[in-house]
């Protein structure tokens, strides 16, 4: 896959019952979203950091002209925070009409699957709340975690070191 890529990069059409997902992984695990959720993954990792933001997020990163928020997937998860690498990245979307970048450990492939081979998902995924995720797929070699962007912007728990009592 392109280190930079648009949603509309596809070429090849898909059937109503297939879909396509980009991958990518946060620690050991492959997650995925629908292609047409990402605006583009890129590899724009210098931020500035904010003020007074949650533990999760990493800083804003500048796009041509245009700001966006940056997270750590892993943070938002309940993960170890990121070490940026040279195969970390961006997968930027569009979240509540705000531009997010998803700082991910590394990107995979592009996906295509069938709807009916997407079971619900567990109710923990290698000890991560089921609840940010729309599901699971089997892939044949590892299992494709269909991560829930909306949800996990809205939920992300609080750092690990704190406890809310």
């Amino acid at each position: 896959m392109n280190q930079t890529m648009t949603a509309r990069a596809a070429s090849v059409p898909i059937s109503g019952d297939e879909l396509e997902y980009a991958t990518f992984y946060v620690c050991d695990i492959l997650l995925g979203l629908d292609i047409r959720q990402i605006e583009e993954i890129n590899r724009q990792l210098t931020m500035t950091s904010v003020p007074h933001a949650p533990h999760f997020v990493r800083g804003v990163v500048n796009l041509r002209g245009e700001v966006a928020t940056v997270v750590d997937l892993r943070a938002i998860l309940g993960l170890p925070a990121a070490e940026i690498t040279d195969q970390s990245r961006n997968v930027v979307v569009n979240a509540r009409g705000e531009r997010i970048g998803l700082l991910v450990d590394r990107i995979g492939d592009v996906v295509r699957t069938s709807a009916s081979d997407i079971e619900p998902p567990p109710a923990n995924v290698s000890g991560v709340d089921g609840r940010f995720f729309r599901g699971v797929c089997k892939l044949e070699k590892e299992l494709l975690v269909i991560l829930d962007v909306e949800e996990a912007l809205a939920g992300s728990p609080p750092p690990q070191e704190r406890s809310d009592n």
